[in-house]
């Protein structure tokens, strides 16, 4: 930073004194300059006389010499015309002053003074922004917080560009920051600086997994798999590989891989329900989905004159014993009369799957404000408990209001 003032400081000195060089030199007046010109034509018009009368043209020289000297004499500039003239220096310094008023102010409005001063300001805070993004206990960093630390390990990484932690440390800000290129980018270079880096190796591979280049998903899952070559108990990779998987629509490749991390958690880990669902929903995508229950829902007239703009629909199916949902989906609110399909991807716990139900109950509800909440105003229907053999059909009617 210190380099760049001194280099703005010398620029604005040489400007300053090319002006006052310029401006203080002496200058002949334009007189003096016609009078050299004056004695010139005198002297050449003299020997054209002398070669007019040795070759014979003219007879009468001395008269026409004496007419040239009294036209010189009338054309001489006065004495004090003669003298030379020069304007004093410091008449220039207020040229001076405008010259250096203007090109600071033209920089400071223009030349990007203050995205300068805040990056000089991110690099002081630097270390701060460091010590509390690595605290456990401290309070998480803001949106903008993350930018600048982002911008700051960036500057750092260009003084230090060997330094691994700083790349990794880019790269999953650049994620957080849903900044593809920036992460990738910062993950690549890791893996050049230490190739057999687990933690880099991991990281590279989740930015790869999450791109929509298809190449880049291949890359992640020859990575991954050689990765769980070597250790083939974690749990961080395995999550990784069956997303992978799941992604290039390698479904049963997904399911296997979450199946073994249910065996690897404790029957209490709360993954284990999000990881069932994601088998479930797999199962659906692949069409292994040998239990689901149909849904025709239609609109009374009175309902379909009062649909408001921006609602939800709600659908949950229970047992017909428990208020609580076995299966719940939400949907945009759209036309009537709409066809769907539930299914066990659509359970809200593992323990208590659609396709283990004997008999179900159906309420579509239509939320005015997004509300998971039932609120007054809103309509629904309710189908009657129905028989449920895994291959069920209903439909339901949204004809009343709630009170």
């Amino acid at each position: 930073m210190g380099g760049f003032w001194l280099t703005i400081l010398a620029l604005l000195i040489a400007s300053c004194a090319l002006l006052l060089i310029a401006g203080g030199r002496k200058h002949r007046p334009v007189s003096i300059e016609r009078d050299a010109l004056n004695k010139a034509f005198y002297h050449q018009r003299l020997k054209e006389l002398e070669e007019d009368e040795d070759q014979g043209v003219v007879g009468e020289r001395p008269e026409m010499v004496r007419e040239l000297q009294q036209t010189l004499l009338h054309d001489i500039p006065k004495d004090e015309e003669i003298v030379e003239r020069s304007v004093g220096r410091w008449v220039l310094l207020p040229g001076v002053l405008v010259l250096i008023l203007v090109s600071l102010g033209f920089y400071f409005k223009t030349g990007g003074f203050a995205q300068v001063m805040s990056w000089q300001q991110v690099k002081n805070d630097l270390p701060a922004l460091r010590a509390q993004v690595m605290d456990p206990a401290a309070k998480p960093l803001t949106m903008e917080e993350l930018a600048r630390l982002g911008l700051g390990v960036r500057s750092s990484l260009q003084d230090d560009p060997q330094n691994v932690n700083d790349w990794l440390m880019l790269g999953r800000i650049g994620m957080v920051l849903n900044n593809a290129d920036t992460a990738t980018k910062a993950f690549q270079r890791a893996m050049q600086l230490a190739p057999n880096n687990p933690e880099v190796k991991l990281s590279y591979a989740d930015v790869l997994t999450r791109s929509p280049d298809p190449e880049d998903n291949r890359q992640a899952s020859v990575m991954l798999n050689e990765m769980i070559k070597a250790d083939g108990d974690n749990l961080r990779v395995l999550s990784l590989l069956a997303f992978n998987a799941f992604s290039q629509q390698h479904y049963p490749e997904a399911i296997a891989v979450w199946q073994k991390m249910l065996q690897l958690l404790p029957a209490d880990d709360k993954r284990g329900v999000m990881i069932q669902r994601s088998i479930e929903q797999a199962k659906t995508e692949s069409g292994k989905q040998n239990s689901h229950l149909a849904l025709s829902v239609t609109l009374a007239p009175g309902a379909e004159k009062m649909l408001p703009a921006g609602g939800v629909l709600y659908i949950s199916v229970a047992d017909g014993v428990s208020p609580v949902p076995v299966a719940v989906k939400k949907l945009p609110l759209s036309h009537f009369p709409l066809s769907l399909t539930l299914d066990d991807s659509n359970a809200m716990m593992p323990e208590r799957l659609l396709s283990a139900q004997h008999q179900v109950q159906v309420r579509v509800r239509i939320s005015r404000d997004g509300s998971a909440n039932p609120q007054s105003g809103d309509w629904f229907g309710t189908s009657a408990v129905t028989p449920f053999d895994g291959h069920q059909q209903l439909s339901v009617e949204i004809n009343q209001q709630q009170p």
